[in-house]
């Protein structure tokens, strides 16, 4: 009896079709245009973009009968870095691991250089990852506790209502303090405050942060802004409470404080503080003791607000500003505030 095969002569039994990567059929395609125009790399090359040394490595890796070829191959090493410590010392580390579950390499590799062994920091945290790879350690959660913070309760300040929008100027005024050190053991605390309409500035440069300070620099805000201020917006700082938020209540001024992590909400005062940074103290070289950096910054802030066009203004200086607005302060009229202040000129 003779079994004569299905197959046609010539052809090769491929078996079942591979089923390949995007990478694979993208590099069979260029096999495909390479063998229909007439074996040209170059012209392969340029239709596909890519290099010659590309191509040539996958033609020599390419078999038409195995198109597995074209896949990627594992960048594994050929030889990998066999394990060093012993069975022992792998038993040590899991043990003192299990009893001091929270610790890390660093303080196990002292419990086990007490144990007699002469190991380094990296080859204990090598046996850990092997132990928790292999499942020879299991490592315990945390049980979910949380901590119960009790909210901070505010006695004047409260969040800004969505429907409190800033007209005019002294609707809103943001507050902040910057840290700086401009030297080693150095450290100066600057106040600035900015009108958000106006964006007139007042500043002010001490060496604590606190509420009494504070306190002090809203007397400069209400004495050197040329208008009433009818709310202040600050952050959760504690020189913003306790002295200072009293003050606020008792002069009838509107007291909103930020939510927690959320200074993109005083957006203002913010890049008011980097420019104060980039043109001022970036610019300053004079005495760091508080008395001649306050001089110095009152005659930046005069400038500031008189001199300096801002581009959130049309160009216009907050003094033009005001001055376009003809606004009226309750004690006294802003035009003689304001003739005043450009006398200093």
């Amino acid at each position: 009896m003779h079994i004569k095969s299905r197959l046609a002569p010539g052809t090769v039994y491929l078996g079942k079709v591979p089923t390949l990567s995007k990478g694979a059929k993208q590099r069979l395609k260029w096999m495909d245009y390479y063998g229909a125009h007439k074996r040209n790399a170059a012209l392969t090359c340029r239709y596909f973009g890519i290099s010659r040394q590309t191509f040539y490595r996958w033609q020599r890796r390419y078999d038409p009968h195995r198109l597995v070829t074209l896949e990627d191959r594992g960048h594994r090493p050929r030889r990998v870095r066999q394990p060093t410590w012993t069975p022992a010392l792998a038993v040590a580390v899991r043990v003192l691991r299990e009893e001091n579950p929270r610790w890390g390499k660093d303080k196990l590799t002292r419990l086990v250089r007490a144990h007699g062994w002469a190991v380094s920091v990296s080859m204990v945290g090598r046996i850990l990852t092997h132990l928790r790879s292999s499942g020879q350690l299991r490592e315990t959660r945390a049980p979910g506790v949380t901590v119960l913070r009790r909210p901070l309760v505010r006695p004047y300040a409260t969040r800004k209502p969505k429907e409190y929008v800033p007209h005019l100027p002294g609707d809103l005024v943001q507050v902040d303090t910057v840290d700086l050190r401009p030297l080693p053991g150095v450290v100066l605390k600057h106040f600035t405050a900015i009108d958000v309409v106006s964006r007139w500035d007042v500043l002010r440069v001490g060496t604590q942060a606190t509420a009494a300070a504070a306190t002090r620099f809203l007397d400069d805000l209400q004495s050197r802004m040329p208008f009433p201020i009818r709310a202040i917006q600050i952050d959760g700082g504690s020189e913003f409470m306790a002295g200072f938020e009293a003050a606020c209540q008792q002069r009838g001024i509107r007291l909103f404080v930020l939510p927690p992590r959320s200074p993109k909400l005083n957006g203002c005062v913010e890049r008011a503080n980097r420019t104060h940074r980039e043109e001022f103290w970036d610019c300053y070289d004079g005495e760091l003791d508080v008395a001649s950096a306050q001089a110095a910054l009152l005659a930046w802030e005069h400038r500031y607000n008189t001199v300096r066009p801002h581009q959130a203004l049309g160009y216009l200086t907050p003094l033009q500003y005001l001055q376009q607005q003809q606004l009226t302060r309750k004690e006294q009229s802003v035009t003689d505030h304001l003739n005043e202040y450009t006398s200093l000129t």
